[in-house]
């Protein structure tokens, strides 16, 4: 079986000071592992503290696609994810849809870019 050929992107934002992930990371990071002609993410990882919190947050990303579901993603977070790491890992994540947006606009013809 041919290994599928897929993207990887990630995305960092600020975390707000006072919990405990800004006093080891200062920043949350999204590393999204992306199927690149249809978007969908097959992987997320985070860097939360907690393993339930990235599993969490990896549930309500895989299998959406990055390019067609950002409005979703997002109401998602907002709506179930009730940790003071909301708004990072909401910008992150837009982070991520602007560069793969940028890949798509670019062409995927063009070759591999760094992303990261």
């Amino acid at each position: 079986m041919e290994p599928r050929e897929t993207l990887f992107v990630t995305g960092y934002a600020k975390l707000p000071s006072g919990i405990t992930a800004a006093e080891l990371y200062k920043v949350v990071g999204l590393g999204l592992e992306i199927e690149p002609s249809e978007g969908t993410i097959v992987a997320a990882e985070c860097t939360l503290i907690t393993e339930v919190g990235r599993c969490f947050v990896a549930r309500l990303l895989v299998g959406r696609s990055i390019d067609t579901d950002l409005a979703a993603m997002v109401q998602s977070i907002e709506g179930l994810y009730l940790g003071s790491a909301q708004k990072a890992i909401i910008t992150a994540l837009r982070v991520c849809h602007d560069k793969f947006r940028a890949y798509r606009e670019r062409g995927a013809a063009a070759g591999p870019a760094d992303y990261t």
